[in-house]
């Protein structure tokens, strides 16, 4: 198990396989377990590092999440990042990690390589975002498959994550805060935009949303036909292939 400190709390990643860096961002709720399976895809041919944001996984927990949640974990992954020292790494970021991912490129574009922004909404939360988070959380905090998921990636208290990260989210969009800490205008590096058609928490306009994006920044769009949240997990072999092609050129 590897550490670093960020103000004075630990926050876990790991490193396996070998070739071009790249860190994967989990999103809400989840933790670089969300990852796990999918490693064969990818360690044969990238450096993949995976990160724990504070509060999640086996990093050190937190009393309260911040509403400015996605710009904390962009500041987590720039101290990874320095802390690593391995000069310009890519960065893929799935649901809440799209944000950070991006984020994190728009602060410090010396730092980031490529960005592979997956299953999120774009530039704003949708009007009705927070009913549907608080409604979503209910359902799977009574759901076998979904008590596991959060079981698996935090541990026994996940529960307490989960509620705390639904009040960081609802406070978020209810002050309509924003999500990013610059222009999208102003992104310096690649962007691929990424996601599935039957994507059940994401937007229902987000296709929209992602060529309003391309508009601005250049960027890539690769939707699935098929699968649900996220389409890195949903359709993993094929998001691993248009990940890696888009990497590599």
């Amino acid at each position: 198990m590897s550490y670093f400190y960020y103000q004075s709390k630990k926050i876990y990643y790991t490193e396996t396989g070998s070739g071009k860096p790249v860190l994967f961002l989990h999103g809400n709720t989840a933790s670089s377990r969300m990852f796990e399976l999918l490693l064969p895809l990818y360690e044969d041919q990238l450096h993949v590092i995976l990160i724990d944001f504070l509060g999640h996984g086996k990093s050190d927990r937190l009393e309260e999440f911040p509403a400015d949640l996605w710009m904390e974990e962009a500041r987590q992954t720039i101290a990874l990042l320095e802390h690593l020292n391995l000069g310009k790494v890519d960065l893929v970021g799935t649901s809440g990690g799209a944000w950070v991912a991006i984020n994190a490129a728009l602060e410090h574009p010396e730092l980031a390589g490529k960005i592979v922004a997956d299953s999120f909404d774009g530039r704003i939360l949708a009007d009705n975002f927070s009913k549907n988070l608080v409604q979503e959380r209910a359902n799977a905090k009574k759901d076998e498959m979904g008590i596991g998921f959060y079981q698996w990636c935090q541990g026994d208290d996940w529960e307490s994550i989960v509620d705390m990260d639904t009040k960081a989210l609802i406070q978020c969009a209810g002050e309509k805060l924003p999500l990013f800490t610059k222009p999208l205008c102003s992104l310096q590096v690649p962007l691929l935009l990424m996601g599935s058609e039957g994507d059940e928490m994401s937007r229902e306009d987000f296709q929209e949303e992602y060529a309003a994006i391309a508009g601005e920044t250049g960027a890539e769009i690769c939707i699935f036909p098929n699968g649900s949240h996220p389409a890195i997990l949903s359709n993993a072999k094929e998001a691993a292939k248009a990940i890696c092609k888009f990497l590599e050129t």
